[in-house]
């Protein structure tokens, strides 16, 4: 592998842009199952919810091991074989499950570029789009470029979305176990 190459990935994970994209289409995913003005202003409720939701995005042989545990079927994934032997980014082993410490950062700059509102409600921040965030969100998930994201973002969604952020942790530790005995700050390489 080149020096390049290398230079190349380090430079595409570090670009926050790919990763609010990511959030956008999925927050989107979130937004449509919710029926009122008042639901879709909290679309996701609190940061851990959404690393969990983003977690199964990002780590697509997680998500076919969560769907079957569910005992959904796990074909509609149609998960590539780059993807079972690499991984899209980093994710840290954390108190609350798996957790990138920019969660904090990328909702800042969605919400400063008026994507997202955010609001506190007790200690949980609720996340929901704007309509300036729905436009560009559904911009992205017509793109061809975009379509498993979209894909998989709704099956996500549809699979887990309802489930509260403490069951939704619990979850992913029964679906993903080496996970609990993982030392706190290890990196996760499923």
């Amino acid at each position: 592998m080149s020096l390049r190459l290398v230079r190349a990935v380090a430079e595409v994970e570090n670009a926050d842009e790919l990763h609010l994209g990511r959030l956008l289409i999925l927050l989107r995913s979130a937004d449509e199952r919710k029926t009122t003005a008042a639901t879709k202003a909290k679309a996701i409720e609190g940061i851990t919810k959404l690393a969990k939701l983003d977690f199964l995005l990002r780590y697509p042989t997680c998500l076919e091991r969560a769907l079957v545990k569910l005992g959904k079927g796990a074909q509609a994934l149609a998960i590539e074989p780059r993807e079972r032997t690499s991984v899209e980014t980093k994710m840290i082993r954390f108190r609350y499950g798996p957790w990138d410490s920019r969660y904090r950062r990328w909702l800042g700059l969605l919400s400063a570029r008026g994507l997202v509102a955010l609001n506190l409600e007790g200690n949980t921040v609720e996340i929901g789009l704007t309509d300036a965030g729905r436009s560009l969100a559904d911009t992205f998930r017509t793109d061809t470029h975009f379509g498993q994201l979209k894909d998989r973002s709704d099956l996500i969604v549809k699979a887990v979305g309802a489930m509260t952020a403490m069951r939704l942790k619990e979850f992913v530790y029964e679906a993903v176990p080496e996970i609990v005995n993982m030392r706190w700050g290890e990196e996760i390489t499923p």
